[in-house]
């Protein structure tokens, strides 16, 4: 194996770059660009065949055989029809023309952006009737996990205890640069990799003096992190030198990994960046390969309507659930500000992050006796006292000084040599941490206390040096101290681990937010789980890592959690649709934390969470398992959605494989079957339906409660439903009114179906806008 001379910081930001950088002429002069031209759905079943037609029609585009095959890409040939090709914008827009194609959009390239995290949840393996047991702890079930590959060697992927592998999986384990089939077991069943897209992309990139590996071995850690928390094996005594100490494993130790490597490092820009085009055809591979659930810890910006399917995700996982594949997905890092939530597609599972009842106190002492508990990843030795500093100008100096943490770099090596130093810093990303540490120890520190807005990820600074945050409270309190006293010290104290209250729960700062961009009409995110200093597998080759484990935040953290969750209820109901599975999450998800205490929404300023943060709240996934009552959603129900929102019925005949006609007039997108209620502009009266599936009892009757938004009026009829064993679904109506003499932001409200042994709860966000499109000034 190779020595890698560099170290790779994952990226957690979810943003997609949109700076591809294409290295090769057409004959006529022309740019060529990767293209994916979408088909639909496939009308033959011998994947040859559908790759031949591929063949062709891009042969009868370009005028020969060679052209054609030096264009094509990928072939999609398994879950749907396309095919990803090398093209001018000219010859994207001639073979869009085409009656076949649905539509032809440019590759985009994407980022990618647990000791507690289960007990926090209460999915114990100590209880024997508990989700985990009664599933076997999901074995038969295989989790895919699109993402930067797999490092195999790590004890997660150990198959003690586990039997045969799923008789429906059909996939396989490809050979690559320090990677083989040995390297797969009866835990990690699959590994592949797509790098055509990404190559077709950056063709200046360096196949031997590259870091990354050719083959499905993870470079940067972030593949096999994300595929620990979903289904890592028990793992136990485990820690990070010696905090969050415990047994690691994911939400469903023993189902399968099927891992598809779809990101690549990029040496020179220190990034890692996935095709659309890869992510495609590791999709279209997955739905061949028999995955029951498709876990996706990467984003984009959105730039079409979800209903065009235009961006690979959302093409995908469309397929995907409609063979019966939950598909999952981050719902970004670009929080707090709102409208940033990404992976919108109404058919996928979006994830917001919250933290657990856990935290890292890092205990500071200052020389007035006073104790202030900062945060921290620090396990180096005691910083006995040592004087601390603010640096800013005397009064009577004609250096240059700054306290501000971007800026440290500025004041002189003897502002800072042999002491702690205190800065503060307005940005709420963790490289404000490591930069100020940097500056710092380059000039003979020995800390670093950074005081900013609350925020929430924490990661160890380089070579354990005493790195401490606080919140501008607390800041100011040491400022204080320093101004007041001649000869200001501290004492710094390794990192602590504090379980349980009172650590409150909150929405992650950095933890994208709605309301939804595109589809307003559409809640997203879905649902939040933890994503904050989760502790789970990486490669040994990356920094800060302690016997292969790292502790890592992002909603890319809290999107294996659902995909977990979600294998373990596939495994308990097989028959449930990717529908019902959100329905259950979703209605049965904590609007509290688990002791009952309200989530807040880290931000500036903290607020309670709502909807557009969490979604239905924090995932439940003991209740989840017996909602009672489920939103479901098939074919037809996505097909009236699409007619909804003005998406042409000849595309949507392509895309499902068959005719299609929407009604006249065309039906209302309120009236999807969402577990949720979203009113972007109510003026007049609204009345919408929504359809309940009973999965509990047969003889079951429900009556509703309401919690209507602030100076809304919410009706349902009936008021009870009665299930028994010929009314197995029954429709309600909700009539929705206001009162608002003024346009208003969001109000927030929720609408439950209760008999005595479930609660069905589903959120209700309405805006009230009298007068569209009318921005107020003031």
């Amino acid at each position: 194996m190779r020595n890698h001379r560099t170290s790779f910081f994952v990226v957690l930001s979810l943003v997609i770059i949109l700076d591809g950088q294409i290295g090769f002429l057409a004959r006529a002069g022309a740019e060529r660009k990767v293209h994916i031209v979408y088909l639909g759905e496939k009308h033959h079943d011998d994947p040859e065949f559908v790759t031949k037609s591929h063949h062709r029609m891009l042969w009868s585009l370009l005028g020969s055989k060679e052209e054609a095959h030096d264009s094509m890409v990928h072939s999609f040939r398994h879950g749907f029809s396309g095919f990803a090709a090398k093209l001018t914008e000219s010859q994207a827009k001639k073979i869009a023309d085409l009656p076949e194609v649905v539509h032809v959009i440019p590759d985009k390239f994407y980022k990618p952006a647990t000791t507690r995290t289960w007990d926090y949840l209460g999915l114990s393996a100590t209880n024997p009737k508990n989700l985990l047991n009664e599933t076997n702890m999901g074995e038969q079930m295989i989790i895919g996990i699109i993402d930067s590959g797999v490092w195999p060697e790590s004890e997660v992927f150990n198959e003690n205890g586990i039997g045969p592998v799923p008789s429906h999986w059909k996939g396989g384990c490809e050979s690559g640069e320090d990677f083989n089939s040995s390297h797969c077991n009866k835990k990690l069943i699959g590994a592949k990799y797509f790098i055509n897209g990404f190559l077709a992309e950056n063709e200046s990139f360096n196949f031997t003096e590259s870091l990354d590996f050719i083959s499905p071995r993870d470079y940067n850690g972030h593949g096999t992190h994300v595929a620990t928390i979903a289904g890592g094996s028990y793992v136990p005594n485990t820690s990070y030198k010696g905090l969050a100490g415990g047994t690691v494993r994911g939400g469903a130790p023993r189902a399968r990994i099927a891992v598809y490597k779809t990101c690549w490092y990029l040496d020179d820009l220190d990034i890692t960046r996935c095709s659309s085009a890869d992510i495609l055809k590791a999709m279209d591979e997955a739905i061949h390969d028999g995955v029951d659930v498709l876990s996706l810890s990467l984003g984009f910006e959105p730039l079409y309507p979800e209903t065009d399917v235009r961006d690979g995700i959302a093409t995908g996982a469309f397929h995907a659930v409609l063979k019966g594949i939950t598909v999952v997905c981050a719902a970004g890092n670009a929080g707090p500000a709102a409208q940033t939530v990404t992976n919108l597609a109404p058919w996928i599972i979006t994830v917001a992050a919250t933290t657990l009842d856990r935290s890292f106190v890092t205990p500071m002492t200052l020389g007035n006796n006073k104790m202030i508990l900062g945060q921290a990843i620090y396990t180096g030795p005691e910083v006995g006292f040592t004087s601390l500093v603010y640096p800013e100008n005397p009064g009577n100096s004609n250096e240059s000084f700054s306290g501000t943490c971007e800026r440290l770099l500025i004041n002189s090596n003897r502002t800072m040599a042999g002491k702690v130093v205190l800065c503060f810093t307005e940005s709420p990303y963790s490289i404000s941490v490591t930069r100020a540490a940097r500056y710092v120890k380059r000039a003979g520190g020995l800390g670093v206390i950074i005081a900013g807005q609350p925020g929430n990820v924490l990661r160890p600074c380089l070579d354990d040096f005493p790195c401490v945050v606080v919140d501008y409270e607390l800041g100011t309190d040491i400022l204080f101290y320093i101004r007041s006293n001649g000869s200001p010290i501290v004492k710094i104290q390794p990192s602590r681990t504090l379980i349980g209250q009172p650590v409150g729960t909150k929405v992650a700062s950095f933890s994208s937010r709605g309301p939804n961009p595109i589809s307003a009409a559409i809640l997203k995110p879905d649902i939040a789980a933890p994503g904050v200093s989760i502790l789970a597998a990486t490669t040994t080759n990356t920094t800060f890592n302690d016997r292969g484990f790292i502790f890592l935040s992002g909603t890319s953290m809290a999107t294996p959690t659902i995909s977990g969750v979600v294998a373990l209820l596939k495994a308990l109901h097989h028959d449930w649709s990717p529908a019902a599975i959100r329905s259950a999450i979703v209605t049965t998800a904590w609007r509290t934390d688990p002791f009952g205490e309200q989530i807040f929404a880290e931000g500036s300023p903290r607020k309670p969470a709502d909807p557009f943060d969490y979604g239905g709240g924090l995932v439940n996934p003991e209740k989840a398992t017996k909602p009672g009552l489920v939103y479901d959603l098939g074919l037809e129900d996505y097909v009236l959605y699409m007619c909804s929102v003005g998406y042409n019925e000849s595309s949507i005949s392509q895309l499902v494989g068959k005719g299609t006609a929407c009604s006249n007039p065309k039906p209302s997108v309120l009236d999807f079957n969402l577990p949720s209620i979203t009113i972007p502009n109510l003026k007049e009266e609204v009345t919408l339906t929504r359809i309940l599936t009973n999965v509990g009892p047969l003889d079951s009757v429900y009556r509703v409660t309401v919690e209507p938004p602030l100076g809304i009026q919410v009706t349902v009829t009936p008021e009870t439903l009665v299930f028994n064993s010929t009314t197995k679904r029954v429709s309600f109506k909700v009539r929705v009114s206001t009162t608002h003499k003024i346009n208003t932001g969001y109000y927030f409200g929720s609408l439950t179906w209760s008999d005595s042994l479930h609660n069905v709860t589903i959120p209700l966000s309405v805006r009230t806008q009298l007068l569209p499109y009318y921005y107020d000034e003031n």
